[in-house]
């Protein structure tokens, strides 16, 4: 499937290496008024080559809109198509890898699902292909905004290096996007050093919505839990999900984790504890929902790797082309935007059948 969402629709297209990735958003409210510079800096926080801890591909991710937009700026309501060129690719580094599989790379499962497959950089495969989520996230984003619902992603770990400690969840101005300055700094060191070993490294994404209300979410099969998983491990290289307590509740007694209820001033019925992350039986309890994404290390490293050809004869594979070191820094926006996209589908369901 190329289409994310039940109302608030996202379908992508597209490969890394060919002529633009872009998509379609379907379900997209008329008479929004899109903020287009506040889009524009989403697409940079996820754009190669905006510093030196990621891939030094350079692309300016311009998004160009196709249709669902009138004067420039408000959206009519109807399908909302846009592209984004892809003009900084280098197809010759993937020349050895048309007959050779690349270790834990989709490279093999593609061949053996389709009988053929785009080498040149994973194709549709790519994180390439994330760009376009980031569109549709970040209308969501502002749409969300519009009812008082915040999204924001940011760093937890980068390899060895994790925010220790309290710690406001937002985003860092910072080339990783972490909020702990002293932490941001010790990952920077920690991406440097396995790039000058030809290694890479994993981490961990977390994000927080704030201002969610109540009722959001299915009770079984559509759980907001769910579709939250569902979104965040669409993305590439992500390994795990977990949200509130995680799997940390696992090593807890019941009584470390329960979250009691209790009155506040004003009469309003809330938890004295946000142990189960903002969610409870599937559906949104009106705290705030907050979540955590793995993601494994970056399968190509610069170091020549063993493998094996389509005829089944062992290869070697050489250290070739350009590639981020770490997904991290990149993956922040990403799941920003998923995140943004889940809630808002997930208010428009609640909305469209009025419980």
């Amino acid at each position: 499937m190329n289409t994310f969402g039940n109302i608030y629709r996202l379908t992508t297209f597209g490969e890394s290496h060919g002529a633009a990735v872009g998509g379609v958003i379907d379900g997209c409210p008329p008479r929004v008024d899109i903020d287009f510079e506040a889009l524009r800096m989403m697409m940079d926080r996820r754009r190669p080559g905006q510093s030196p801890v990621v891939t030094p591909r350079s692309e300016s991710d311009e998004v160009v809109f196709l249709s669902g937009v009138v004067d420039d700026t408000v959206t009519t309501g109807t399908p909302i198509a846009f592209t984004i060129a892809n003009t900084n690719m280098r197809s010759t580094d993937y020349s050895q890898l048309a007959q050779a599989f690349r270790p834990s790379h989709a490279d093999y499962t593609y061949q053996m699902k389709y009988g053929i497959r785009d080498y040149r950089g994973g194709g549709r495969s790519s994180a390439r292909e994330t760009a376009a989520r980031v569109v549709g996230g970040a209308i969501a984003k502002q749409i969300l905004a519009s009812e008082g619902i915040c999204v924001e992603a940011y760093t937890l770990r980068i390899g060895r290096v994790a925010v220790g400690g309290d710690f406001v969840p937002r985003c860092g101005d910072n080339a990783v996007y972490c909020p702990d300055e002293a932490a941001a700094q010790a990952m920077i060191g920690e991406i440097e050093q396995a790039r000058s070993e030809g290694d890479t490294l994993g981490g961990i994404v977390g994000c927080t919505v704030k201002g969610c209300p109540a009722g959001l979410g299915e009770p079984i099969y559509t759980k907001l839990s769910a579709m939250l998983a569902s979104a965040m491990m669409s993305i590439n290289a992500a390994k795990g999900f977990d949200y509130g307590m995680g799997f940390a509740g696992a090593a807890a007694r019941g009584s470390e984790v329960i979250d009691p209820f209790d009155c506040d001033a004003d009469g309003e019925i809330v938890t004295t504890a946000n142990n189960s992350g903002g969610i409870q039986g599937g559906i949104s309890n009106g705290n705030d929902i907050y979540m955590r994404v793995a993601f494994k290390p970056v399968a190509t490293m610069m170091r020549p790797l063993t493998s094996v050809d389509t005829d089944g004869r062992r290869v070697t594979i050489p250290p070739r082309g350009r590639h981020d070191v770490c997904v991290v820094p990149r993956a922040v926006v990403v799941v920003e935007a998923m995140a943004a996209m889940v809630i808002l589908d997930a208010l428009m369901m609640a909305r469209a059948t009025g419980v």
